[in-house]
């Protein structure tokens, strides 16, 4: 039986890039959990795994459009070094702060010099095509508990939803959890 929106599938990953570059795997770790239906991964590994029952393994590709969407040219900015004061400013580092709506925003520091800054909003992953090995370890129904607050019972998961973040998860962003897979 294929998994259903409000079960509870845990599985294991690694995710790579076009050229086969390892980005991210719990692999050598606890299996990774995440409630179906609930927009706590990208869409299109979701949409692959609802196909799939415990104990499949698949190699699925995900589209950039389905994954980080794709690369905006206009989610570049170009602000004034002020507004960095205190920090030491490095090309491609990551920077989180907040956005107007609340939520946590990352940006890149794509180039500086004395006067600004060029920071790019998109997600190091848009543009990108991704690909995953997937092992379902398990799947159950979500408690109720779960269904409400959206976190796992007892695992390492994936509790998100794509706002009120603070780093990536599973192609979606995530509360307070740890690392999740989907980028590093």
């Amino acid at each position: 039986m294929a998994t259903v929106e409000n079960q509870v599938v845990s599985m294991f990953y690694e995710l790579k890039d076009v050229n086969g570059n390892l980005l991210d795997s719990n692999m050598d770790s606890a299996p990774l959990s995440f409630i179906m239906g609930k927009n706590q991964i990208i869409i299109g590994l979701e949409r692959e795994i609802a196909n799939m029952n415990q104990g499949d393994t698949s190699r699925i590709t995900v589209k950039a459009a389905d994954a980080y969407g794709e690369y905006d040219k206009k989610a570049i900015q170009i602000v004034p070094i002020e507004q960095f004061a205190g920090l030491e400013l490095t090309n491609g580092m990551t920077l989180y702060g907040e956005g107007e709506d609340g939520n946590t925003v990352q940006v890149i520091v794509k180039e500086f010099n004395d006067k600004e800054v060029t920071i790019d909003f998109n997600h190091p992953l848009a543009g990108k095509d991704l690909y995953f090995d997937i092992e379902i370890a398990e799947i159950r129904d979500a408690t109720e508990d779960e269904l409400l607050n959206g976190h796992i019972e007892g695992s390492h998961s994936c509790s998100c939803g794509g706002h009120n973040n603070d780093s990536d998860c599973c192609g979606k962003h995530h509360h307070d959890d740890g690392d999740c897979c989907g980028r590093h």
